[in-house]
């Protein structure tokens, strides 16, 4: 068994996921890496070790309920031990309501909600046993205020909200906090691109008048994961910049 916390962190190829699983292991956990594909897993542990950090790659499907249960499970018993679950992972598949098909709707719920409480369920009992857990799922403004074109993401979003305040009172009596974390807007990959007006009208709503980086939301999941954040259970976190103030 290791002498390490073990962490898992899902969605850690790149983006938020990335700097989360980088900034954990900066802290001294053991951290598990998981995504879909193994190439840039390998290299986000390959760094990881570089830097005198502990890390494992374990390549998951989470739209694949049973395969995300048996990664779980088979991380308490490759390291003795499962202590923090960050359930970053999320796809968007966007649509006008009047357009959305049932699959872009299906999609997104089952691996941004079901997924999250598959991971949950089976993290869990591991945690019990330990005495200690904490848990942080990865939510979005979107899930607070809502975006057009964003009916399935932000459902998910928002049922996260939910479910995790239900798994912090169901959990809490056996040493172990759930906690939300709702990013703004983040520059990442999937925002990079956008023409700058938007941008700039993003900027116009938020009280700093800057975008966020995956390390302000690493920051937030640190402190929210670590042994002294004890006290913190069933809250939702917006690391916006007050573009929401909720």
């Amino acid at each position: 068994m290791t002498d390490q916390r073990v962490a898992i962190v899902t969605g850690a190829s790149r983006g938020i996921g990335r700097a989360i699983a980088t900034r954990l292991a900066s802290d001294g956990r053991h951290v598990v890496c998981v995504a879909r594909s193994q190439a840039p897993l390998d290299e986000l542990v390959a760094e990881i070790q570089a830097s005198g950090g502990a890390a494992t790659a374990k390549p998951c499907d989470l739209s694949d309920f049973d395969a995300t249960a048996k990664m779980i499970e088979s991380v308490h018993e490759e390291l003795g031990r499962l202590d923090i679950l960050v359930n970053n992972a999320g796809i968007t598949r966007d649509n006008l309501i009047l357009r959305m098909t049932d699959e872009e709707w299906d999609g997104v719920i089952d691996t941004n909600l079901k997924s999250v409480f598959v991971a949950c369920r089976a993290a869990a009992r591991p945690m019990m046993r330990g005495k200690f857990g904490r848990i942080v799922n990865i939510a979005s403004t979107s899930g607070l205020v809502g975006n057009s074109g964003q009916a399935n993401y932000a459902a998910a979003k928002s049922g996260l909200t939910g479910f995790t305040k239900t798994i912090a009172r169901e959990l809490g009596g056996k040493g172990i906090t759930a906690n939300t974390v709702a990013p703004g807007f983040i520059q990442t990959d999937m925002t990079k691109d956008l023409p700058q007006p938007v941008i700039d009208g993003v900027k116009s709503m938020m009280a700093v008048r800057n975008l966020g980086t995956p390390e302000d939301i690493a920051a937030c999941v640190a402190y929210a994961t670590s042994d002294e954040a004890g006290f913190l259970t069933g809250q939702t976190i917006a690391v916006d910049g007050g573009m929401t103030m909720c």
